[in-house]
Formats: C-alpha cells, sequence, structure tokens
C-alpha cells in the first residue's frame, strides 16, 4: 500500500513563561521596559540612524540583566525553557551548555514593523511577550525550504499546518515562543494604535 511519512520537521516551543517556576511580574517587566526605552539615548538614536520602528535596544545594551533585577529573574526562566527544549530537539551538547548571548527589547509602534530575517551564530533565538494589545501583529515564520520550491504551486488555504509555507503565531502576554535561530521569521506591520512590546534573546552553544 501507498505511504507518505512526514520528514524534516521544524520545531516551535511554546508555553507560558511560568511554566518552570514562578510567575513574572508582567506589569513591572512592561514599567522596566518602558523606562529604559527612554533612558537609553545610545539605543534611540541607533533606531533613528537606522530608520528602525519603534524601539530596540539590541544594538546598545548588552547587560540588562544585571541592570534590571526583573531581567535577572527572567534570565532564569528562559535557561528552564531553553533546556526543555533543547531535550525536546535531541540535541547531543557534550560537555557544552546553551547560555544566554543576547537579551534585548522590542518596543514596536503602530504601522511599525520588523523585516523578515535569521539569527546567524545562534542556536535557540525567542521571544517573551509583554503587551500584546488587541489587533496588534502576530509572528510570522517561513518554511526553511521555501528558497528551494522553484516551480511548486501554492498550497490550498485550508492546508494542513505542517504543509503551510506560513504560520501566523499570536501568543498572549506571558508566553514564550522558542525556534531554531536558523527559522526565518518576521513581524508583520502592528494595526494596533497601542506599542507592541516584547524582549527577544539568543542562546549559543560554548
Amino acid at each position: 500500500m501507498p505511504r507518505t511519512t512526514p520528514l524534516f520537521t521544524t520545531p516551535l516551543y511554546h508555553a507560558p513563561l511560568s511554566a518552570h517556576g514562578k510567575p513574572i511580574d508582567a506589569a513591572e517587566l512592561t514599567q522596566s521596559c518602558d523606562v529604559i526605552a527612554n533612558d537609553d539615548e545610545a539605543g534611540q538614536e541607533w533606531c533613528e540612524a537606522n530608520a528602525f520602528p519603534g524601539y530596540t535596544s539590541y544594538a546598545s545594551l548588552t547587560d540588562l540583566p544585571w541592570r534590571f533585577p526583573i531581567f535577572k529573574d527572567l534570565k532564569k526562566a528562559l535557561d528552564k525553557h531553553v533546556k526543555a527544549f533543547a531535550k525536546e530537539l535531541h540535541f547531543d551538547l557534550g560537555d557544552k551548555k546553551l547560555k544566554l548571548e543576547d537579551l534585548w527589547i522590542n518596543i514596536l509602534p503602530e504601522g511599525g514593523i520588523h523585516t523578515a530575517h535569521i539569527h546567524p551564530h545562534a542556536v535557540i533565538s525567542g521571544t517573551t511577550y509583554v503587551q500584546m494589545p488587541p489587533d496588534t501583529s502576530a509572528i510570522k515564520f517561513e518554511d526553511p525550504r521555501l528558497a528551494m520550491m522553484m516551480a511548486a504551486p501554492p498550497r490550498l488555504t485550508d492546508a494542513p499546518e505542517h504543509l503551510r509555507q506560513f504560520i501566523y503565531v499570536k501568543p498572549q502576554v506571558g508566553d514564550v515562543l522558542l525556534w531554531e535561530s536558523w527559522l526565518r521569521h518576521e513581524v508583520p506591520m502592528n494595526m494596533s494604535e497601542y506599542e507592541r512590546i516584547s524582549v527577544s534573546f539568543n542562546y549559543r552553544w560554548g
């Protein structure tokens, strides 16, 4: 009998941030992101010089867990999630560990977008969601095989999720998403009049 076997899965980890420990205070985290964004002149200048919508601390601050206790607590929680995800991925880490490399704030205003990208030199990347107003944009993931599909016809709109070329995920405040860093993703335009706030991160192996 003919059979079809699915090959080469692309895992996406989705969990409440509090699944591996005590909850992170969402109000305090939101306030901390706002305070940092308002005080970070270097980050503001970088965003303006690079026509970056809203604010990101990616190019200016590399020590958030040291600056604010709540980010130290956030790192502890993320370490546990990444450890669980690495186990699901069956990574053979040997005598090395996955370590936090970067942790940064993203504040996306109405009309702002984050264009499609990957995270080179990292193993696991992800985002935890601080403020997600109604009508704000989901995160969009691209099938990593898309560039090789060449003359393939498009999928039906009701195709099963694992066969679609793009997947949209709209997490809730307090959720964390993890994926392998080679997975291309983007944030489409924020259609809400309110800011979309998230904290993103990279983990390296070493």
